[in-house]
């Protein structure tokens, strides 16, 4: 979930499957990265943070950082949640109406980040605001996000991957939440996030009555 998951080296909620070597050797690398970016730009601000003082505080080259990062950007807004999401999606019941689908995994997951990475959740929300090109970054990796959790719920219901009407659907609840966090942002992260996408969510059901 691009678009809505801090700088963090706490596991994504769910049970994960057990990684190799390899795989955990790389997480591990991500991580350092992120956590040093994290630190960085909270000490200096993120325009003073440059890759070559990551890549330094990380213990990598610059080209480690952007093999794992291909832009400045993406260390800020990059995640393993995305797995994640499609894999609780398919979990759902089957009959399982999919806007209630999307409702059980959104907030439950933007709970449990607010539950163990609140203050980088809330670092990550005020660089969407204040940097144009993180909040550029962020709507391009939505689209990605809408993809994938497209992709699952169509399995899920048994149509075609690129169904039309699960595209909007998903492109739908996303733009929700993307315009409820952009609103968090703006208004100093006040108020109950997980509570607001709800309401949002309510709307969209609701035929957004106005």
């Amino acid at each position: 979930m691009a678009a809505t998951s801090p700088i963090s080296s706490a596991s994504a909620p769910g049970t994960p499957p057990r990684l190799g070597l390899r795989e955990r050797k790389k997480l591990r690398t991500r991580i350092a990265i992120r956590q040093a970016a994290c630190r960085l730009i909270a000490e200096q601000g993120y325009e003073a943070t440059t890759v070559e003082q990551i890549a330094e505080a990380a213990e990598v080259s610059p080209s480690t950082v952007f093999r794992y990062f291909p832009a400045k950007e993406d260390i800020v807004l990059a995640d393993e949640y995305g797995p994640v999401l499609e894999a609780a999606l398919l979990r759902r019941p089957a009959g399982e109406p999919p806007l209630e689908s999307l409702r059980h995994v959104l907030t439950e997951t933007f709970a449990a980040v607010l539950a163990t990475d609140e203050e980088e959740l809330r670092q990550r929300a005020r660089l969407i605001v204040e940097v144009p090109a993180v909040r550029a970054r962020m709507t391009e990796s939505m689209s990605d996000t809408a993809g994938t959790l497209a992709a699952a719920l169509a399995s899920r219901a048994g149509r075609a991957p690129d169904d039309l009407t699960v595209r909007v659907s998903v492109a739908a609840v996303l733009g929700a939440l993307r315009e409820v966090t952009l609103y968090w942002c703006e208004h100093d992260r006040e108020g109950d996030l997980v509570a607001m996408i709800g309401r949002a969510l309510d709307d969209l059901e609701n035929g957004l009555s106005l």
